[in-house]
């Protein structure tokens, strides 16, 4: 059996504009409504936790810094990942050998 490689490619997901399914103003309408709750219902989640003494710019740097250390934490386990196939080891047994936390 012969296959032809000049035949244009179709992917089975289809692109944003071909999803493009036209929607009624009343449809709109709703989720615009729907977006203005949860808008409304964030903004006053933000009051209360100002009011129960939390800081936003403080909680912005918190989730930075978490976002950060993610950043870092998926380094290392690459370098993990690549030093247990080097060594012919799992990583499991490099946590074990640097002393590191598998649950964590």
């Amino acid at each position: 059996m012969q296959k032809n490689c000049n035949l244009s490619f179709k992917s089975p997901i289809q692109s944003p504009r071909s999803c493009h399914l036209p929607i009624s103003e009343e449809a709109l309408q709703q989720e615009i409504a729907e977006l203005r709750h949860k808008d409304s219902a964030l903004d006053n989640e933000t009051l209360q936790l100002i009011a129960e003494g939390y800081n936003v710019d403080e909680l912005d740097k918190h989730i930075l810094l978490l976002h950060e250390y993610n950043d870092l934490k998926d380094a290392g386990q690459l370098l993990l990942g690549r030093l247990a196939m080097l060594r012919g080891v799992t990583t499991k047994d490099l946590y074990k050998e640097f002393d590191l936390d598998v649950e964590d």
